[in-house]
């Protein structure tokens, strides 16, 4: 929708007066050395008209610029109306008054009398008229800044609508239900950016619920059950999996300096005490990040992350394989109790606040607080 713009009201009245200045030039309607004889004995009048009308008309424009509101717009007030009444009665009078002057030096001064009391009547005419296009203006210009809201709330009403039906699917019995939930998430954080946090906080609270991994098949004659039960296990692994995917999608930077347009900005995770299952953040950078003892089953993987600000791994339990590699720790990081079962992998990560004592055990006496090597953990 088309909107009048700040700045725009200001060089079109000039261009307007400019414009009208030349066309009365042209016409040989004004005089201009007699209108500068009559202008000054009357400056100080025709300063005072100009500095009422100017107030005038900026208080109209500020009125007309006013941003979209919800609260409705309001009544012109009265003091407005009273002194665009007094501008055109000033603008009448002082038209009428110079005409009437000029007009008792014409051959004929009956005839020019009447011409001149025309003439400033269409002068009072004029004027009113350029304040009642100013009315107009504004009239238009809070219609636009209706319609504009109305359409606005239409989009918030839809994206509320949308997330909360995929809230809603989330807690459905059926895993295909979950899924599509997720996936509307998704498109509605990828549309509209401003609820993206909100989104990748539903996303970790669902990952943070208790939830335990199915053990090996059951064997056949099984009661069924602990057949539904086993089933009903996998096929929430592959809903956490679909989760911890989209997070690592939209976390994904690409090439740092020109990010990818699936890329969510400065996006805080809040995973304390998640189970997190072959989790892998490669080349994705967060804001803040919470993994407070959360259990990281399977091979986990950081290698070239980025946390801008707060990581904590305190008492975070990695009962595979965890990768560091090339990891970027900006802020303070926190591995304080972190239990490690298997290899970790510190090599050539970067930490801006210093290598926390617990992850510099796993380090090899040369080497510096940027670098670090694959290395055992202690038995």
């Amino acid at each position: 929708m088309t909107v009048l713009r700040r700045g725009v009201a200001g060089p079109a009245v000039a261009g307007l007066v400019v414009l009208l200045g030349g066309m009365a030039t042209a016409s040989g309607w004004l005089d201009w050395s007699k209108l500068g004889r009559w202008l000054r004995p009357n400056a100080g009048l025709i300063i005072t008209f100009a500095v009422a009308a100017a107030l005038l008309a900026k208080a109209v424009l500020r009125a007309v610029r006013r941003g979209p509101e919800r609260k409705p717009a309001r009544a012109l007030s009265w003091w407005v109306v009273a002194a665009a009444a007094a501008v055109v009665t000033g603008v009448a009078w002082a038209a009428t008054t110079w005409l009437l002057r000029e007009a008792d030096r014409a051959a004929d001064p009956p005839a020019a009398r009447v011409e001149a009391i025309k003439t400033g009547l269409g002068t009072a005419a004029g004027a009113a008229g350029v304040f009642a296009l100013l009315l107009a203006v504004r009239r238009q210009w809070h219609q636009e800044l209706s319609s504009a809201a109305t359409e606005l709330d239409a989009a918030e009403k839809r994206v509320t609508e949308l997330y909360t039906k995929a809230v809603e699917q989330l807690g459905s019995a059926q895993a295909p239900v979950r899924l599509g939930g997720l996936y509307a998430l998704e498109r509605v954080a990828q549309n509209n950016p401003d609820q993206r946090q909100t989104i990748v906080n539903v996303l970790c609270a669902y990952l943070r619920m208790p939830y335990q991994l199915p053990s090996d098949p059951p064997a056949e004659g099984t009661d069924e059950q602990l057949v539904a039960t086993h089933r009903e296990r996998i096929q929430e692994r592959e809903v956490r999996l679909t989760a911890q995917g989209i997070l690592a999608n939209h976390l994904y930077t690409g090439y740092r300096k020109t990010p990818v347009p699936t890329f969510w900005r400065d996006i805080d995770l809040d995973l304390t005490g998640a189970a997190l299952i072959d989790f892998d953040l490669t080349s994705c950078t967060v804001h803040n990040a919470n993994f407070q003892s959360a259990t990281f089953t399977g091979e986990t993987i950081f290698t070239f992350a980025l946390f801008t600000m707060y990581a904590n791994f305190r008492a975070a339990t990695f009962i595979n394989i965890a990768r560091f590699v090339g990891t970027t720790f900006i802020g303070h990081v926190d591995f304080e109790s972190a239990t490690f079962t298997s290899h970790v992998y510190f090599e050539s990560a970067t930490f801006d606040e210093g290598v926390p004592e617990e992850v510099a055990r796993f380090l090899p006496e040369s080497a510096d607080s940027e670098a670090a090597e694959q290395v055992n953990p202690p038995s």
